[in-house]
């Protein structure tokens, strides 16, 4: 894959709302396979697509990839051979790895996680509608104008009816079934609890809906009711702990972390899944298991 066609795929990746990480070579000290430049992207199940070196290196990659994609935080990462693993790994964004199996050289490289802008979606043709949609952006949002009859994807942060009595109660019904977490509803205080009283909700769904929406700042335009309304959807977000990658394994033979997704090479023994980080490791094992296990 050239360096265009991983970019080009990087760009579907993101048009998709698909997460991974691009890893970029950045600097190679010889002896490696991979170059300065190299890179590929790293999915959420651990595929990679392109090329960051060989199969050790690769076992690394993956393993710091998915950490990356959980923390959400870039990661300047370096792999070396030594077992001296401690140089730049106090430095904020820097993970220092040793990998044993690697002929002696050193990778560096740049793990950059590619996440999905949380996604807005607003119903309605009126001077507000627009407003949200222009506005969102600047605030990290994908906002999309959709009509009544369109499918609400799981992966939507928050709705916004603002039809102005057109289709309210069916769109609030979809939004909630499809979980939305924030529903605003565009109306005044009298005609927006109508239209909540109407749909005899549970006091959980009723605490989902904000009406009239967004937050009281005398905002007397469109534009302004729609900062109002973003800031509302702002201030609501849960802000989600950052999590460690959850499922390490250590390779058997060579000590090494692997990522136990399916991408990863393993066997299984005894009803025991074991993971590796390359072929050679998975082969000694399964040649003589007992000589790792004791």
């Amino acid at each position: 894959m050239s360096r265009i066609d991983l970019y080009h795929r990087a760009q579907q990746l993101r048009s998709a709302r698909v997460p991974f990480v691009l890893a970029t070579v950045v600097r190679a000290q010889a002896p490696t396979s991979a170059k300065p430049g190299d890179a590929a992207v790293v999915l959420a199940d651990g595929t990679i697509e392109g090329f960051v070196g060989g199969s050790c290196a690769q076992a690394t990659v993956r393993a710091e990839s998915l950490r990356t994609l959980a923390t959400r935080n870039s990661t300047m990462l370096i792999i070396a051979a030594g077992d001296d693993v401690s140089m730049g790994s106090d430095l904020a964004g820097v993970v220092r790895v040793s990998n044993p199996c690697l002929s002696g050289g050193t990778l560096e490289m740049f793990l950059e996680p590619a996440l999905p802008m949380p996604l807005l979606v607003v119903y309605g043709q009126s001077p507000i509608a627009s407003a949200l949609v222009e506005g969102a952006g600047a605030l990290g949002f994908e906002a999309r104008l959709q009509d009544g009859t369109s499918p609400i994807s799981e992966d939507v942060e928050a709705v916004v009816v603002a039809t102005h009595g057109f289709d309210e109660e069916e769109i609030i019904t979809k939004a909630l079934l499809a979980g939305v977490e924030y529903i605003g509803l565009v109306a005044s205080h009298k005609r927006g609890a109508a239209v909540i009283e109407a749909l005899a909700l549970s006091p959980e769904a009723r605490s989902r809906i904000h009406s009239p929406a967004g937050l009281k700042i005398d905002a007397r335009n469109p534009a302004e009711i729609a900062i109002s309304i973003l800031a509302e959807i702002v201030s609501l977000r849960p802000r989600e702990e950052v999590t460690p990658l959850r499922l390490v394994a250590i390779d058997p033979v060579c000590e090494m972390e692997v990522a136990m997704v399916e991408s990863s090479l393993h066997a299984e023994l005894d009803g025991v899944t074991y993971w590796f980080c390359a072929k050679g490791c998975q082969r000694a094992f399964v040649a003589d298991p007992h000589a790792f296990l004791s």
